[in-house]
């Protein structure tokens, strides 16, 4: 039962962030673009860093409400993604070279979170 509380907390305050971000970027987009360049600009621009950092306490809070078993699976988690991510990204450098697209920054929290997911998935369908 524990579980299930902190489970349904934790999805509240993360998604409660998420929220918080997709307004905040909404509203930068809308209120930035036209803006000419300077610290103003920057500043409405980078608004959106406000729900990532509600995202990061969300998950700090919820990796200090668990046990350390489940904190034990989350850091193994976490670390493969990292490890996936870095050998994604850092293999795609190599292509950029070789006249693949440039591929922005933006990519890599979404290749971290989709491995996280996919690793957790599996981890999940396979009990490990």
């Amino acid at each position: 039962m524990h579980e299930k509380v902190i489970g349904r907390r934790y999805l509240r305050e993360l998604f409660g962030a998420i929220g918080v971000y997709w307004l905040l970027l909404t509203l930068s987009i809308v209120f930035g673009k036209d803006l000419p360049n300077g610290p103003a600009r920057t500043l409405i621009l980078a608004i959106p860093v406000i729900g990532v950092a509600l995202a990061v306490w969300a998950i700090v809070r919820q990796m200090r409400r668990v046990d350390e078993f489940v904190r034990l699976l989350t850091l193994q988690n976490i670390a493969l993604a990292a490890a996936i991510t870095a050998s994604l990204t850092f293999s795609y450098g190599f292509l950029e070279l070789a006249g693949f697209p440039r591929v922005s920054m933006f990519v890599v929290w979404p290749v971290m979170a989709v491995s996280w997911l996919l690793i957790g998935l599996v981890r999940k369908i396979t009990k490990r």
